[in-house]
């Protein structure tokens, strides 16, 4: 199957991602886009899913908004996570179908680029039961959430590169007490890679695992 790729050469408000999602989603269901998978990252933004507890809030949201971050209900699944400029985040709109039709099925081939991502800049990452995303020794490197409609898929994952980890002392991310979380810098220092090279790897890797071919890359800016 082909698919097209978005990419945001700037950092995009959430708002914005999620309501370009939602077009597409819609464009998806018509039969009137292909396949779309889109790469960017978010100015700094708090996050809650359809399962995210206030209680996972460390500062009051006012207080977070004053410090500059943004704080967003989101129609993804999962709790709550923190997106800013230094991690990829890949939202695919596919329509699944046949043996592809199936919620659990898909979380874990998000997982699987994840972690063949994660490996290709030396970091061993891997799975945590009962726990969505991609983990190392030393904390989560990639949260994943997702929303379906009509089988269509939006949301996706953020994988952590050279993102500010101290954005998220003012959450529980994912609602996991007592969980860290990291990123390549943290884990691979002055080797870390650039969000470029990260992001040709992982859609690399999402063709292979989501068995589509990107055959279009067009900029993302011409969308909004």
């Amino acid at each position: 199957m082909k698919a097209q790729a978005l990419v945001f050469d700037q950092p995009l408000s959430y708002d914005d991602g999620v309501a370009l999602q939602e077009r597409l989603v819609d464009a998806r269901v018509a039969d009137e886009i292909p396949d779309t998978v889109i790469f960017l990252e978010h100015q700094p933004v708090v996050t809650l899913g359809s399962r995210g507890n206030t209680e996972h809030l460390l500062m009051a949201p006012d207080k977070i908004r004053a410090s500059g971050v943004h704080v967003a209900q989101s129609s993804r699944g999962g709790d709550i996570t923190y997106h800013a400029p230094g991690q990829l985040v890949m939202y695919p709109i596919l329509q699944l179908a046949d043996l592809e039709a199936s919620a659990h099925g898909y979380l874990a081939r998000l997982e699987d680029i994840a972690i063949r991502t994660a490996a290709d800049f030396g970091v061993e990452a891997g799975r945590r039961e009962g726990m969505t995303g991609a983990w190392t020794a030393h904390g989560k490197i990639c949260a994943i959430g997702i929303r379906l409609k009509r089988w269509v898929t939006m949301h996706g994952l953020a994988f952590n590169i050279d993102v500010d980890l101290g954005g998220f002392d003012s959450i529980v991310p994912c609602g996991l007490v007592g969980e860290s979380v990291t990123s390549l810098r943290a884990l691979a220092g002055e080797a870390c890679p650039s969000l470029e090279e990260v992001r040709t790897h992982m859609a690399a890797h999402f063709e292979v695992v989501c068995e589509r071919e990107i055959t279009d890359w067009q900029s993302g800016e011409a969308f909004i």
